[in-house]
């Protein structure tokens, strides 16, 4: 089975103590700064992943009816430590605020203006959100130096964004210049 950056994603979330889907979904809205998959990913792919033995899967009582709980494997443990090893990736982002931006010379740029300060809102939300990677921390004291570093990462990229933003606000409201 070829693993995908995803699979890695799960195997990294489910970590030492285990989780159930819902746990990955509640991690994935904590961490959507980070990694964006539809909702339905993070219910498909640890079942992808029991099926090739990375991990386990047991019932668990939860308040209505039963859940899944998953845990690595030994297999899922090898999987990650070739992982690590290999070279990371520039992380790529596909920006559509940066796009639109670009669309300013060929449409009004009152309109680009309005789709982009719709974001502004979203952005502040997630930057407020970042302090909820401090309560995971606290739950998980074997990674809280990890979940703190990519909290100020986090944090950090949030506030660019909002100064680009704020760029581009500007840009877009300043009188256009002749051709």
């Amino acid at each position: 089975m070829k693993l995908t950056p995803f699979s890695y994603v799960i195997l990294v979330l489910v970590g030492r103590g285990g989780a159930g889907p819902h746990d990955l979904r509640r991690m994935a809205e904590i961490g959507r700064v980070y990694w964006s998959a539809a909702p339905s990913q993070w219910y498909a792919e640890p079942k992808r992943l029991l099926e090739a033995g990375l991990l386990t899967a047991e019932k668990q009582p939860g308040r209505t009816r039963e859940r899944t709980h998953y845990a690595l494997t030994d297999a899922g443990r090898e999987a990650l430590a070739s992982w690590v090893r290999t070279p990371a990736a520039l992380p790529r982002m596909q920006h559509e605020s940066i796009v639109r931006l670009l669309a300013a010379d060929l449409v009004a740029p009152a309109a680009v203006l309005e789709g982009l300060r719709a974001m502004r809102p979203e952005l502040e939300e997630a930057l407020a959100h970042v302090g909820g990677q401090a309560e995971a921390a606290d739950r998980l004291p074997a990674r809280a130096p990890l979940l703190e570093l990519n909290a100020r990462y986090a944090q950090r990229l949030l506030e660019a964004q909002l100064a680009w933003l704020d760029e581009a606000e500007a840009l877009l409201g300043a009188p256009a210049r002749p051709s």
